[in-house]
């Protein structure tokens, strides 16, 4: 183990991007400024020092105060919480945060306005299904024209509009085994959202993005953005899902109904915040670091 530190930023060492690399820059310097050693340890690293079974698999004069995971290796995740460490999000709410269609789950008995969502069966098969009869299910309650999205993904990533059947057959051709789902197409104000960035139970920012060219907002698929205020009813949702899924911070991405009211596109447990402090001026870094500390510091208390 490396030195003793207050706290670890947990990252994931098969990714290295200036993107990443800014973001978690822009959390340790916040860090520093509130007198908090934010020492960066990498998922590959430390699930090969952690041995499971070992006597000494943890030595107490390196536990850090908490931990920032911003991974989505769950099991290191769920290793580092049987070690009695704090982590930031925990392990449960970024699991129900990564898979898409848990997300739905969790979701769904709490009055949360969602597309129409259908969960596509498991195969065990390499290639993909054997039998397709149930896309017919699925064309007849959704129609056309019908976002696919895989289950794990980021971006916008391995999300796609199809218009027709043939064009659903190619999408599932790429997709192969790997889970997703189908979801109803919210074509109100296509190429519009919200990222609403939530820090416990409170608003740090929000941004409108949109795109004229693409059903995705997604700054990386070539969105813009512009700072934004969210109403009542938007922030209602937002709070919502950070308390059912147990949320510390999360961006809460919302549509536009017909009717502008929000409807739920998906939650990110550890979301990119650099282009939204750039977008709105606020340090989302600084109310993030605040909010461990203060949560420690209640803790102890």
């Amino acid at each position: 183990m490396k030195k003793t530190s207050d706290a670890w930023l947990v990252v994931n060492g098969f990714i290295d991007s200036p993107k990443f690399r800014q973001l978690f820059a822009c959390l340790e310097e916040s860090a520093k400024r509130q007198g908090c050693t934010l020492e960066i340890q990498t998922n590959k690293q430390l699930l090969t020092e952690l041995v499971i079974g070992a006597p000494d698999i943890f030595n107490q004069k390196d536990r850090p105060g908490f931990v920032l995971f911003w991974d989505k290796d769950i099991h290191l995740a769920r290793l580092l919480e049987k070690l009695g460490l704090r982590l930031f999000n925990c392990a449960d709410s970024i699991e129900m945060c990564d898979d898409k269609a848990r997300t739905c789950l969790e979701l769904l008995d709490q009055n949360i306005r969602m597309p129409k969502t259908i969960i596509a069966p498991k195969t065990f098969r390499m290639e993909g299904f054997p039998q397709l009869d149930f896309l017919q299910q699925a064309e007849d309650r959704l129609g056309y024209p019908m976002v696919v999205k895989e289950c794990f993904g980021s971006f916008g990533q391995q999300v796609w509009l199809v218009s027709n059947h043939l064009e659903l057959l190619d999408c599932l051709g790429r997709i192969k085994n790997r889970p997703f789902l189908f979801q109803e197409y919210v074509d109100a104000y296509s190429g519009h959202d919200i990222r609403i960035q939530m820090v416990g139970q409170q608003a740090a920012a929000a941004m409108h993005r949109y795109n004229d060219h693409d059903f995705r907002a997604n700054i990386t698929n070539g969105g813009r953005m512009e700072a934004f205020e969210p109403d009542t009813e938007q922030l209602a949702m937002a709070r919502q899902v950070m308390e059912k899924l147990k949320l510390d911070f999360a961006g809460v991405d919302l549509l536009f109904g017909k009717d502008r009211e929000p409807i739920l596109c998906e939650v990110n447990s550890n979301a990119h915040f650099v282009n939204l402090q750039e977008c709105t001026g606020v340090n989302v870094a600084e109310k993030i670091i605040k909010y461990c500390l203060n949560e420690i510091k209640f803790q102890k208390n």
